[in-house]
């Protein structure tokens, strides 16, 4: 029951469209109709501007992480830790709050995987900064450190008390989903059509 209780939390939790919200309250439009029309971060930055693009990215990563973070303060952990953080991605991009869409999952994973695997989350972290730096694009960032993330998974250290082969699992799935997200990126860089990241 304390397992379906947080589970319930994170999805509802991951489901708050941060972009969507924050850009009708303070810019008066929905970024689902500029841009993108994604409702994650990177369109968000773009349609928003920085400040709240920024404001995005730290809500996106906290619908990852405070569930996690909640449940294990109340004594859930191993692989229910796991499900839940699944959860809560499952939230961010099948909202309940936007007709069951959302975005592509990159930074509520983030915050997921910073609470069970922090050492490995900020090694990504650094790899995607530098892949943007100098290749301008966030989306071949995102989808190199998902295809990373189980890798790096099945070696480096993991939080006490997280079983590996489910986290090495979860890793892989929600690897291969980012990339499947990223689908329509993938075919713009290919025909060099896809936006740059300008600061």
């Amino acid at each position: 029951m304390k397992t379906l209780l947080f589970a319930i939390i994170a999805y509802f939790s991951g489901a708050i469209p941060s972009g969507v919200w924050i850009g009708k309250f303070f810019k008066k439009i929905d970024i689902r109709e500029h841009g993108s029309n994604n409702t994650g971060t990177t369109n968000a930055y773009r349609v928003l501007g920085a400040k709240y693009g920024i404001i995005v990215l730290l809500m996106d990563v906290l619908k990852g992480f405070f569930p996690l973070f909640l449940a294990n303060y109340f004594g859930v952990q191993g692989t229910h830790l796991i499900v839940i953080g699944m959860i809560a991605i499952i939230g961010h991009t099948f909202s309940c709050f936007i007709n069951f869409n959302g975005g592509k999952g990159v930074a509520t994973s983030m915050g997921v995987f910073l609470f069970l695997i922090p050492g490995i989350t900020i090694i990504l972290v650094g790899v995607f900064i530098v892949i943007v730096y100098f290749s301008k694009y966030i989306s071949v960032g995102s989808i190199v450190c998902a295809l990373l993330l189980p890798i790096l998974t099945c070696f480096f250290r993991i939080r006490a008390g997280i079983p590996r082969i489910p986290l090495i699992i979860i890793a892989t799935i929600i690897g291969i989903f980012v990339v499947y997200k990223h689908r329509a990126n993938i075919l713009r860089l290919r025909d060099g059509t896809e936006n740059k990241f300008k600061l």
